[in-house]
């Protein structure tokens, strides 16, 4: 069975890359399994200056899922670039993708060049989506004017590919992704988290102290996989699918769909091996339906 996937020139030995958030530095995963295994892997999102994130309590519980609003909390790029990449080059062989957010164009631009001569870095994943920073994060990601113009901005001074990640709190998924890919991205990762919120029913309180967060897990899984399906067959670059993967399935089915790799997000943070179990059973869930190479059933769904 063949699982290699060629994506923005790069050779990943399967199509499967734990998601820039659920994964932190990818090192910390090294203690408990041999991270080599992985495809690559989406860094942590980074911005130029570090960032704490939002106040306690920042996560919350949901049927099928859960709700985050960490606000993008990371060192920094210079830290990022000089201790946390070294760090993951010591317990992973293959390259990575940046994850790269920001409250400005300005900042977006800054912290992106700042990857231009990192070798362990082959391409960006500009993080247009956050649902859960004040002043950027999301509103980059649902006005298609706003979002062009970033990523063309960006495309002046980056050297690496660009992978655009688009939010799912839009009216026309297909919009935000035309506009994208005409300002010269490379690619597009779909989809980040939806907004959403819980209650405390003692009090009536938000439970995140920022009252709303991104949610993630297995219950967005159909409607990522129909955005997928609409936006693959929509542009003309690669598109990553994202959005309550779990099992080696899903990862057919995205494919199927139009993706040509597939992140793995939430499912990391309560089952740390999910990524591990996925790949070791793609081989036996390919031969199930008859799969000889991962690279045929990509978009196999449009020919219906």
């Amino acid at each position: 069975m063949k699982t290699e996937v060629s994506f923005l020139g790069h050779v990943l030995k399967n199509p499967i890359i734990p998601a820039s958030g659920c994964y932190g530095f990818g090192y910390e995963f090294s203690e408990i399994y041999d991270i080599n295994c992985l495809g690559s892997i989406s860094l942590k999102g980074t911005t130029l200056l570090p960032r704490y994130g939002n106040p306690l309590p920042r996560i919350a519980e949901c049927p099928a899922g859960l709700i985050n609003a960490i606000g993008l909390q990371n060192p920094g790029v210079e830290k990022v670039i000089s201790e946390e990449i070294p760090k993951l080059s010591k317990v992973y062989s293959d390259k990575v993708i940046a994850n790269v957010g920001g409250h400005s164009t300005e900042e977006y631009v800054k912290t992106c060049s700042a990857f231009n001569d990192v070798d362990k870095v082959f391409a960006i994943e500009l993080n247009i989506s956050c649902p859960n920073v004040k002043g950027g994060g999301m509103a980059f990601g649902t006005d298609e004017k706003v979002a062009h113009d970033l990523v063309k901005e960006v495309k002046k001074v980056c050297t690496k590919p660009i992978i655009v990640k688009l939010s799912p709190n839009v009216t026309d998924i297909v919009k935000m992704a035309k506009a994208v890919e005409s300002a010269g991205a490379d690619a597009i990762s779909l989809v980040n988290t939806f907004v959403g919120m819980r209650l405390d029913l003692r009090t009536g309180k938000p439970i995140i102290s920022v009252k709303t967060g991104g949610y993630s897990g297995e219950g967005i899984y159909p409607i990522a996989l129909r955005m997928v399906y609409q936006v693959s067959q929509a542009v003309s670059i690669p598109v990553i699918g994202m959005g309550g993967v779990t099992c080696a399935e899903d990862v057919l089915e995205m494919m199927q769909a139009g993706a040509t790799c597939v992140m793995v997000g939430a499912k990391n943070l309560v089952e740390p091996f999910v990524c591990k179990q996925i790949i070791d059973d793609l081989p036996k869930v390919m031969k199930k339906y008859n799969i000889e190479n991962l690279t045929d059933i990509i978009g196999r769904a449009h020919k219906f």
